[in-house]
């Protein structure tokens, strides 16, 4: 397998930064019910945030380019700054549309091995919503809330990601084996559902 090191540019962790705080706040705000919460609460769902919302966008972008890199092309993140100040602003509606930005690929790559890049953001959202799965069955708690929503947003974006739709992973994915994509999709699925359920119990 080729394989070339893993390195980051100023530029790529300024990016990272910025989307990785975005994504944050802007789960924050939602969360808050548009700064509702006060000034302790706020703090306290900014910590749920960047445990749960941010820790999981970071993963999805960085198994995207460490599989990149184990397949031998080059890959860097690159923040959409504008997509970022909209994330934000419409979490004061109520919901959220998270596109804070996308790893770029330099090189040659086959359709196996672009499946398997892209498969990889939604995959580690998918392993996250399962470790957060034990959490979320705790009765009360910080670690339950974090459990929570670490379970439903990982599982959300997990599954969000995989839509075959242009320029998101599920397109390639499903390209790349159809076999792989269903499971995927059916894991995530499942994953949405019980968070759903717990969330409601």
């Amino acid at each position: 397998m080729r394989h070339v090191g893993i390195r980051f540019s100023g530029v790529e962790i300024i990016d990272l930064l910025k989307a990785w705080l975005a994504t944050t706040l802007a789960f924050t705000v939602l969360f808050s019910g548009g700064l509702d919460a006060g000034a302790v609460g706020f703090a306290v769902l900014a910590i749920i945030s960047a445990l749960t919302a941010g820790v999981g966008f970071l993963l999805h972008e960085l198994m995207h380019k460490f599989t990149a890199n184990r397949f031998g092309v080059a890959a860097e993140f690159r923040s959409n700054d504008f997509m970022l100040v909209v994330m934000i602003l419409i979490a004061f509606l109520g919901f959220i549309f998270a596109a804070p930005g996308a790893v770029q690929i330099y090189g040659n790559i086959t359709r196996r091995e672009n499946g398997l890049i892209s498969l990889a953001g939604p995959a580690t959202n998918i392993v996250l919503a399962l470790i957060f799965l034990p959490f979320a069955l705790l009765t009360g708690g910080i670690l339950q809330a974090i459990g929570m929503y670490g379970l439903l947003i990982n599982a959300i974006l997990g599954a969000f990601n995989l839509i075959p739709f242009m320029g998101l992973d599920g397109q390639k994915v499903l390209a790349w084996h159809k076999g792989w994509y269903a499971g995927a999709v059916a894991t995530a699925v499942i994953l949405v559902a019980a968070a759903f359920t717990i969330m409601g119990a």
